[in-house]
């Protein structure tokens, strides 16, 4: 089997645009990245050194404006977190969280995410993956953009520790079919329910769900577990 960590990924499932970084979020970005955040490097990083301790990690992927991983973080302080975020207003905006709620249980890395799987996160090292909500390229000829393809899902099972969670969500219904029938055919991963899950309680609803739901659309939960070795 080809090792996940060498397999390249030239198309880019996101696009950076200028958006408008705010005083504030500037000012999060100065003086809270040098302490929370983690400079994306081409080798893996140990999570203990990284958050001065050893504990459960979990790892969410594009986390928008922060909401859902500052909430979670609060609710779960015996937990690590790290979030991944190419937009600048996004991570200023987390950051404003973290130091808000007095959060030392979070790390920021401001990158692709799937490098960042790919080349910092160590294979059996992370006891949850979330990612919620991943922009799903409506368009045909876009949906080679989309992050959750066979390979993708592979990676992010391989960084799990055997019975750790893999948690996607999304309101866009194509995608969601895609995605149920993407991971499903990972045979590293099991699914936690009959199709798509129940909507688990400790997951806070974002911006983008609320945003979904007022649209009328139906949002639908995955959770997946890595299979025991």
């Amino acid at each position: 089997m080809t090792d996940q960590a060498t397999t390249a990924r030239p198309i880019r499932s996101f696009v950076l645009r200028q958006g408008r970084l705010s005083n504030a979020q500037a000012r999060a970005c100065d003086d809270l990245l040098p302490t929370f955040g983690i400079d994306y490097c081409a080798q893996s990083i140990e999570l203990a050194l990284a958050f001065g301790r050893r504990a459960p990690c979990t790892l969410e992927i594009g986390f928008g404006m922060g909401d859902t991983l500052a909430a979670t973080a609060l609710a779960r302080p015996e937990c690590n977190f790290i979030g991944i975020e190419v937009h600048l207003p996004g991570v200023g905006a987390l950051l404003r969280l973290v130091e808000a709620h007095g959060l030392t249980n979070v790390r920021v890395i401001r990158h692709d995410a799937v490098e960042v799987l790919q080349h910092m996160i160590a294979p059996d090292s992370l006891n949850e993956i979330n990612l919620f909500f991943p922009d799903p390229w409506p368009k045909k000829r876009h949906h080679k953009r989309r992050i959750v393809t066979a390979e993708f899902a592979a990676l992010m099972a391989s960084r799990l520790v055997p019975g750790g969670l893999l948690h996607m969500a999304t309101d866009w219904e194509p995608y969601a079919a895609q995605m149920l029938e993407v991971v499903s055919a990972e045979p590293t991963l099991a699914n936690t329910a009959d199709g798509f899950a129940p909507r688990p309680d400790a997951r806070p609803q974002t911006r983008f769900e609320r945003r979904g739901l007022a649209l009328g659309h139906v949002v639908h939960d995955l959770v997946f577990r890595r299979r025991a070795q």
